[in-house]
């Protein structure tokens, strides 16, 4: 298909409701690897942060083996996150409605959308999540690696690995609040979360929150002469 947010897997079924295909069974998969990677590591970090959270090392065994196995989650992570980006980053791209729909994001938190630009497979409001994540899983392991001296000791001066630790102790506080924007949102906004547990949303709700990409994946199957209904 030629529009940019319309991907490979997006499809429309009749019936009542209409209901569209928005996250294919690998996408799901792949995103749920990342979300429980995240926790996963989110947690096994804050119990090497400060001694208060020691406790949570409980979780994994005891201080030593989180000690153990949390970078190896932080490379979980990152290749996972990788596959999708490899997925998604076209859909996620800057567009100049992009910039509108920020400018009206009381409209957003009022909840009328009516006020707000047709939106592709993405607004905004998760691009904004998709490449802050992004940028910041690449600074995770990075300063990561500088600081894993089971296997990278060598390769870095004691000074060096002070500032990976802290440039990597606020990259991880960030990631966890971006993650808690993610998941609110989610939550928020009704028929979001059976987009990734079920794969599919409603037409009607494709249509009230990405309208473009609806329009776009019904021009796509027109042009091939297949067109479906929509509310």
């Amino acid at each position: 298909m030629s529009a940019y947010d319309v991907e490979s897997g997006d499809q429309l079924h009749p019936g009542d409701p209409v209901t569209v295909d928005r996250y294919t069974t690998s996408a799901r998969i792949n995103h749920w690897i990342t979300a429980i990677s995240l926790v996963l590591l989110a947690l096994s970090g804050l119990a090497l942060f400060h001694p208060t959270l020691f406790f949570l090392t409980g979780l994994f065994g005891g201080g030593q083996m989180t000690r153990m196995i949390h970078p190896w989650i932080g490379v979980v992570l990152f290749v996972s996150f990788f596959a999708l980006f490899v997925r998604f980053w076209r859909a996620n791209l800057w567009r100049s409605v992009d910039l509108t729909w920020l400018a009206r994001l009381g409209a957003v938190l009022g909840n009328h959308e009516e006020k707000l630009p047709e939106v592709g497979k993405y607004n905004a409001g998760q691009k904004l999540v998709f490449w802050s994540m992004s940028a910041l899983i690449i600074v995770l392991i990075s300063s990561g690696l500088v600081i894993w001296d089971q296997y990278f000791f060598p390769y870095s001066t004691l000074e060096q690995k002070r500032v990976a630790v802290l440039i990597h102790s606020i990259a991880a506080i960030m990631a966890i609040c971006v993650w808690i924007v993610h998941v609110y949102a989610a939550i928020w906004v009704r028929g979001t979360i059976r987009a990734m547990t079920r794969g599919s949303v409603t037409g009607g709700w494709a249509w009230k929150h990405h309208r473009k990409w609806l329009k776009e994946l019904v021009t796509g199957r027109t042009k091939r002469g297949r067109t479906q209904a929509v509310p």
